[in-house]
């Protein structure tokens, strides 16, 4: 099946029962047995339902993998791969990621025995020098939340696989839309699926994806074991959500290229991060191994005032002041304040969060509209 299809028809069959052509919403905890063990495959709902079932197989799908896990949020995902070392391991991530994985790192897992280095993934010198007898994983994200970073994980892979690692790459900017990590050597490809693959603002969940039957095996019974799913009632959102993907993901590169040429223009724009400029660090990397740029743009203001950038997410119009991304409608965000205010001021301003920067998820509206309310917020600055 081409992408476009697999949105549409991976994981999913009529019901049945019925002959319904959506998945059914299977609101139930638990599935009668003819005797015990003697079942139709369902036990109880924390385990296994048929209509989160048939969402995993639709992600490990579009991912090009073959085990597909969902849980209760992309952080609960994060959980469950953490959850596969033991004290002592050690992490080389990111020294640009969501600030909420940060928190998770450091607040809960650090306090557990597990070690992280946090680097610039976008030399991957800086990776090789930190990998040592108890590095067990590496953690990427790419493109990175919020400075758009670009990191190659073919060869993140060669490193992972030469020292024996894990490789999670973070997809959820990217989607599969746009990149597939697993085929570029990835051995986990995580998502927070209420970004872009829910799409509609309306549901709260993550994923995790792999080829490996016993890194899925593993994965499967942390899964089974902390419970941490999601309901029937949310993966089939997501389920409708992924449906149309490919078509929002289109409308989203576009949209997304324009703005960052606007902004790029604008006096009172200081820097654009945005992979599809030639002149960002990796672009060679992202155009071989992304099919697109994406909606994400982040940018900064010249003087770097603080209340700058408040007044200016205070008074879009189109632009929603709000956390999250990728729905349909367009975001605008100020990640020193929310997204990445876990992060201390002097680690985040080492990576370019400064003060004034911000952080678009450019929606699916008419882009006459929206370069309108950017244009009317940046001129009365």
């Amino acid at each position: 099946m081409k992408f476009a299809t697999k949105t549409i028809h991976a994981g999913q069959h009529p019901d049945p029962t019925t002959g319904a052509v959506m998945t059914p919403i299977y609101q139930t905890s638990t599935y009668v047995q003819a005797s015990p063990g003697d079942h139709k495959g369902y036990e109880y709902s924390r385990t296994g339902n048929p209509t989160r079932n048939a969402l995993e197989n639709n992600i490990a799908a579009l991912e090009n993998g073959k085990f597909g896990l969902c849980f209760g949020s992309g952080l609960a995902a994060i959980d469950c791969i953490i959850k596969l070392l033991k004290p002592g391991d050690e992490v080389i991530s990111t020294n640009d990621l969501y600030g909420g994985s940060y928190r998770i790192f450091t607040t809960v897992f650090e306090k557990l025995g597990i070690k992280f280095h946090f680097t610039g993934m976008s030399n991957l010198n800086n990776i090789e020098s930190l990998v040592n007898s108890n590095t067990k994983m590496i953690w990427a994200e790419t493109p990175t939340n919020p400075m758009l970073n670009i990191a190659d994980i073919k060869g993140l892979s060669l490193i992972s696989k030469k020292k024996d690692l894990i490789l999670v790459v973070d997809n959820t900017f990217a989607t599969p839309y746009l990149q597939r990590p697993l085929d570029l050597g990835a051995d986990i490809v995580m998502h927070s699926l209420t970004k872009y693959m829910g799409g509609h603002s309306d549901v709260v969940m993550g994923g995790a994806i792999c080829k490996d039957e016993k890194l899925a095996e593993k994965l499967y019974a942390l899964q089974n074991s902390c419970g941490a799913v999601p309901g029937p009632q949310d993966s089939f959102l997501v389920l409708r959500g992924i449906k149309t993907l490919h078509l929002r993901m289109q409308r989203h590169c576009e949209n997304g290229k324009v703005v960052a040429n606007f902004l790029k223009e604008h006096p009172k724009v200081e820097n654009v991060y945005w992979p599809g400029f030639t002149s960002h660090v990796n672009h060679n990397i992202a155009k071989e191994q992304m099919d697109d740029f994406g909606g994400m743009i982040s940018f900064d203001l010249v003087g770097n005032k603080l209340e700058d950038a408040i007044n200016l997410v205070s008074n879009t119009h189109f632009f929603t002041l709000a956390e999250s991304l990728g729905g349909v409608e367009s975001l605008i965000g100020h990640p020193a304040s929310m997204t990445h205010a876990a992060i201390p001021k002097a680690e985040r301003e080492k990576t370019g969060v400064v003060d004034s920067l911000i952080r678009l998820s450019v929606g699916i509206e008419d882009i006459d509209d929206l370069i309108m309310d950017l244009k009317k917020a940046l001129d009365s600055l």
